[in-house]
């Protein structure tokens, strides 16, 4: 609860970093692994749904350091979301922005590097995310 004040207590700025909680998504009434499943080719789904682990071990390249994936946004991650025709800057703002954190691996951005990446005016990125509404779960980044 503390931390759903302090985002209200902090007015965002373009260089405010954001990216998609994951937590919002298992307190909201929406389930995320069903709205990313639709990202998937019916092949994949397929294969997910037969699946009985949900999570596996990667292995960090560059520091050998070992951790804990999701096989689904693995799989959206580091297949789909480097498709060339992944990231359409013709889907609505909030579906680009949404794409694009899948397509970075989930590393925080702000407004003004969404806005060079996507070719979209930082501004409105800003008052798209920072409005009353959170939409998937894009939300300010707070390190813990």
């Amino acid at each position: 609860m503390a931390a759903d004040k302090r985002f209200s207590l902090v007015k965002p700025t373009i260089d405010t970093p954001y990216h998609i909680d994951f937590d919002w998504w298992s307190k909201s009434e929406h389930n995320w692994r069903v709205y990313l499943r639709n990202y998937l080719s019916p092949e994949h789904q397929k294969v997910l749904e037969q699946s009985t682990q949900e999570t596996f071990d990667v292995v960090d390249p560059e520091t050998a350091q070992v951790s804990q994936a999701d096989a689904l946004q693995y799989l959206l991650m580091v297949h789909y979301a480097r498709q060339d025709t992944f990231l359409n800057e013709s889907s609505s703002l909030v579906e680009t922005i949404f794409r694009l954190f899948l397509s970075n691996g989930n590393k925080p951005l702000s407004p003004r590097k969404m806005g060079e990446r996507l070719h979209r005016s930082p501004e409105i990125i800003l008052r798209t995310l920072s409005g009353g509404r959170v939409y998937r779960g894009l939300r300010p980044y707070q390190e813990h």
